[in-house]
């Protein structure tokens, strides 16, 4: 989905270059987005139309995200301010995605308190994780060697539980909440797993950076 996502947003960025249209408006013109969508998890009763419509908004939001940070290198015309906007809105889209969702449970869904634990450790890993992947790539830029893409990452199949565009497409079960669950929670799994092997490989990389060594 990130593939198609780039193609979506390198489209809405040369449709909008010519225009007074800034990446700091095509930023927030994703969080509204993404809050609509949200808000048809976590508003109406649970149906086919709600899951299909908080769909859509979520992805449009997604390609938007993307659209802005290339809209900024079309023009050349990146700022610390405009890529500092867009990690904080990341970071709060993370969060209020599966707040969303354990609303929506909590008020729709008829299942036992435990399995709303599941969005609550999404959640967490979900945000650990990105903090954990900005704070590495910026200590890693202070390398004068090495810098953050000097590192392998991992392959797009291992990192596709964490794909924005992956797990808004699982919205489209919102109306059928047991199928939901049993995708939603195995995508919950594999996040929590994918944190702690980011975790790892985030340690030893910048260890490896302190002593000059290549990351093993």
């Amino acid at each position: 989905m990130r593939v198609v996502n780039r193609r979506l947003g390198r489209g809405i960025a040369a449709l909008v270059a010519p225009t007074r249209v800034t990446p700091d408006h095509l930023t927030i013109a994703s969080f509204v987005a993404f809050l609509a969508g949200a808000g048809l998890v976590l508003g109406p009763s649970p149906g086919v139309v709600a899951a299909i419509g908080a769909t859509v908004l979520l992805q449009l939001g997604f390609a938007l995200d993307s659209a802005d940070g290339q809209l900024a290198r079309l023009r050349g015309a990146g700022s610390p301010a405009g890529e500092w906007l867009d990690h904080v809105v990341d970071a709060v889209r993370h969060l209020l995605f599966h707040l969303a969702v354990l609303i929506g449970l909590y008020r729709f869904a008829d299942v036992p308190d435990a399995v709303l634990l599941v969005p609550l450790a999404f959640a967490l890993a979900s945000s650990v994780r990105f903090f954990a992947q900005i704070l590495a790539e910026q200590l890693a830029r202070r390398d004068p060697v090495a810098g953050p893409e000097s590192v392998p990452r991992f392959g797009p199949w291992i990192q596709a539980p964490a794909d924005t565009g992956l797990l808004n497409l699982v919205v489209l079960l919102w109306a059928w909440t047991s199928a939901f669950l049993w995708v939603y929670g195995v995508f919950a799994a594999l996040n929590v797993l994918l944190l702690v092997a980011t975790g790892v490989r985030r340690h030893r990389e910048l260890s490896a950076l302190a002593t000059g060594r290549a990351p093993g």
